[in-house]
């Protein structure tokens, strides 16, 4: 696996880390030289390009065009956008994700402009925060599809109407899929047979509007 990494900031630096411990291919490219510096310190300078990457002469020269991915998350939106767009459309990247640091701009960051995924995390906190205060047992793990589907966690309490059932008793929601339960330290792969407890976290891939039903089941 091979991943563009454009903008060598903290999460640029610690994406790196990740892949180097899963022994990923990648590279950082980056226009502070200061930040170049520190960079080549930590990973070597076959992973660091110091340059412009809305210049497609850089993104060529790092071969942006045999990336599994290219992750876009400088701290400037419009560079996030101008190298999303160049990476999808004059290199057909299959895989690019950005981030969005002004909330205002996230309607930019769209498969239109060669976004494949969009990294808001003022509305991924905003979203945790509010789901915090009106459903405590309930935590969003990931968005998906544009934000209308989700992968989610569900604390089960005492007092779960699912304690002590078998998954093939309850019928849950249309457009929810059980992933994992989690019973102490122990991950279980659930089938019809397996028994939901007091205190399991469950997680499900889900749709937003069906997310009150499931709170029935669980809290």
């Amino acid at each position: 696996m091979y991943v563009v990494i454009i903008g060598g900031g903290q999460i640029g630096s610690y994406m790196a880390d990740l892949l180097r411990k899963n022994k990923c291919d990648f590279v950082i490219i980056d226009s502070n030289r200061s930040t170049v510096s520190k960079l080549v310190k930590d990973f070597g300078d076959e992973h660091i390009c110091f340059g412009d990457a809305t210049d497609p002469n850089i993104l060529a020269a790092n071969k942006v065009e045999t990336a599994d991915v290219v992750a876009c998350i400088t701290g400037r939106d419009e560079v996030n956008l101008v190298c999303s767009t160049i990476a999808k459309f004059e290199f057909q990247s299959p895989r690019v994700v950005a981030k969005v640091n002004n909330p205002k701009n996230s309607w930019l960051f769209n498969i239109s402009n060669g976004v494949d995924a969009a990294i808001n995390q003022a509305d991924i906190i905003g979203h945790i925060v509010v789901e915090e205060m009106s459903m405590k047992n309930f935590m969003t793990l990931m968005k998906l599809s544009k934000g209308d589907h989700s992968i989610i966690q569900f604390l089960v309490s005492d007092t779960s109407i699912s304690a002590g059932k078998k998954l093939k008793d309850l019928t849950l929601p249309k457009d929810t899929l059980l992933i994992a339960i989690y019973h102490g330290d122990n991950l279980i792969v659930p089938n019809g047979e397996t028994t939901i407890f007091p205190g399991d976290r469950i997680t499900l891939f889900s749709s937003e509007k069906v997310y009150s039903e499931l709170e029935k089941f669980f809290n």
